[in-house]
Parts: structure tokens; sequence; C-alpha cells
């Protein structure tokens, strides 16, 4: 019996090594390589917070690595983003620099917010990133007021508005997703629901627990995604991007999980080891390891180079936000107005 059920793994492990991928190999080396970054940067932050040189609050993205990643690749390079406060990983997804937004945590003037945002406030223009932001749920409306000037300006571009699955709650998410629905904007709402929100469950805090569902009382085109695997993230990402411009919003709920508590110092301690460990065994990133090694899309060695580089960019990283300077006292009242003689500003 027992070498009958090893036959029948081995002939599962051979069918998936032959079955034909559905996207270009540089994509899966992307997704492994830009995953691999954000988890890399996430674990590092976590160190330093540790040893102090990172104050303040500070959430980590470990886990829900393939929310971001599988935009990146289903958007267009005029697209914006807007999220919460667990903001590290999407510039970082997006192409910005780690050693910006390494800074950024420490506080420096050569941070990605000049070092007046920290871990919750963090925007970079370049890269149509427009935050991270701190009050919850806060970054909804604002979603939908990018997506009217993206269709006011009549540009192709939609705006995608990630949120956590307690900002559901928040009364902005139901009155957002109604003028979404009303003007026909190009919004893609996206929960990203990790099963928390801070320590409380789903289950404890809704009567709908398909958050998805919610986008029904909108009669908004609304959907699941199991997005540990960002392949799925992708497919559907893509698919509702091609409604969003053509004026019809859509709200996915992306299945994922966070491995650390829901800030630095949260214990956790609402959720058991094994409901952690069970998760962990779907990592996303181990997931499209393995696919790019069972299809031959690249050699153990050659990922053992892309873990390399990408440790050696968060050393530089590191160096980089350790020798910048703190910003002068004088800088907390610039960039606060546009006009730059505001009569009531002072030093």
């Amino acid at each position: 019996m027992a070498s009958t059920k090893k036959t029948q793994t081995s002939h599962k492990a051979q069918t998936q090594s032959q079955k034909p991928i559905p996207y270009p190999k540089d994509t899966y080396l992307f997704w492994y390589e830009r995953m691999l970054l954000m988890r890399k940067f996430e674990e590092k932050a976590g160190q330093l917070y540790g040893q102090q040189k990172i104050k303040g609050f500070c959430h980590l993205y470990n886990g829900q690595e393939a929310c971001i990643a599988g935009a990146i690749t289903a958007l267009q390079p005029g697209d914006k983003y807007i999220t919460a406060y667990r903001d590290h990983a999407h510039p970082i997804a997006l192409g910005t620099d780690p050693k910006y937004i390494m800074a950024e945590l420490f506080g420096k003037k050569t941070g990605i917010s000049k070092g007046k945002g920290g871990s919750m406030h963090m925007f970079d223009k370049q890269k149509h990133f427009f935050g991270g932001h701190g009050i919850v749920g806060g970054q909804i409306p604002l979603g939908v007021g990018i997506a009217f000037a993206e269709k006011y300006k009549k540009t192709a571009n939609l705006c995608i508005t990630y949120l956590g699955d307690g900002a559901v709650r928040q009364g902005a998410f139901h009155e957002a997703l109604n003028l979404a629905m009303l003007y026909n904007l190009p919004v893609i709402f996206v929960i990203e629901n990790n099963g928390y929100a801070m320590g409380t469950s789903v289950e404890r805090s809704s009567n709908v627990v398909d958050l998805y569902k919610l986008g029904s009382a909108f009669e908004m085109e609304a959907y699941p995604v199991e997005a540990m695997e960002v392949e799925n993230v992708h497919a559907a990402i893509q698919q509702a991007a091609t409604k969003a411009r053509k004026g019809i919003p859509s709200l996915l709920e992306l299945k994922t999980y966070r491995y650390r508590g829901h800030s630095i110092s949260d214990a956790a301690t609402y959720r058991t080891k094994d409901e952690v460990a069970a998760y962990k065994e779907q990592d996303s990133i181990e997931t499209i390891k393995n696919t790019i090694l069972q299809q031959d899309i690249a050699s153990a060695e050659a990922l053992a180079t892309i873990d390399q580089q990408v440790t050696q960019q968060i050393k530089e990283a590191v160096a980089f936000a350790e020798e910048s300077e703190f910003p002068a006292s004088h800088e907390a009242f610039e960039d606060v107005y546009v006009q730059q003689d505001y009569p009531f500003l002072s030093f």
C-alpha cells in the first residue's frame, strides 16, 4: 500500500511539472524576486525595531506579499495605488528603492517622506503610490477621488484601493462604494482579508464573513480570491482592471494571512501556533519558488543568486538609513502648505 501511494505522488508531481505555465517566465521571476525583497525587508525592519533603531508604529506585511505583487503585473504603468498603514511592501513592489523606505522608518531626511511620515505614511509620486494612511478606512474615499480625477481627465488609468478587513466596518467604505457605482468610476477596491482586524477575528466582528458580498448592496461586481497564490491575484485584478477601464468598479476580497501580529508590538496570542504554521505551509513565496523549479523556469542556482542579490540590497538599504542625517527641526514646518510664505506658520 505504501509503494502505491508513492507512485501516485510521483505521478502527480510529474503532471504538475509538465503543465504549461499561464504567464511568461519573466513574470514568475519578477514575482519571486519582488516578493522575496518585500519579505526580507520586513524581516529586517522587525529586527531593527527590536534594536530600537526603528520606533513608533510599525505594521509588517509578512505573508501578504502576493496581494500586491500580483497587482503590479496585472495593471498598467499609469494606474494609481493607495493603501492603509501596512504600506512598506507596496512601494517596494512598485519599484521604489528600499533604501528610501528604510530611511523613512529610521526617520531620516532621505526617507521617501523626508522622515516625516514614518512607517504608516509613505508616498511615492513617481511610482503613482498615494500612501500609506494611518486612519482606518481613511484612504478608501481618497481612492474614489483619485479614480474620479482619472475619469474627469479622460485618461485610461484606474485607482486600485487597498483596505483591511477591519476597515469594512467604517461608514466611509460604504459611502465610497456607493459613489463609485453612482459615477461609474475606474476603481478596484481590494480587501486584504488576513482574518483579523487588529486582534479580533472576522467571525467575531461581522455578521457577513464573506466580505466580498458587501458589494452586493451597491450592485457592485464582487468576488473572493485565494490570495496565497500570486497567479490568482494577477488573474483577478487583470479581469477587474478591464472592467474598471469601462467604468465598472469591482470589489475583491483577497483571502490572505499575516504571519506577524497586527503591529510589531502585538504578540498575537489570539491565534494558535498551529493556525500560523498551517498558513506558512501555503506561503506564496515558497509556492512560486516551487513552480519556477518544477517548470524549469530557472535553476536552483539562479534562485540562490537572486536571494543573494536581495540580501545585499537590504544590507545597502540599512547602511543608507544608518548613514543618513535626521531632518533639521525647521523642516517640520516645510511641506505643510503649498503657499511657501504661509503667514501663520513659523519656527
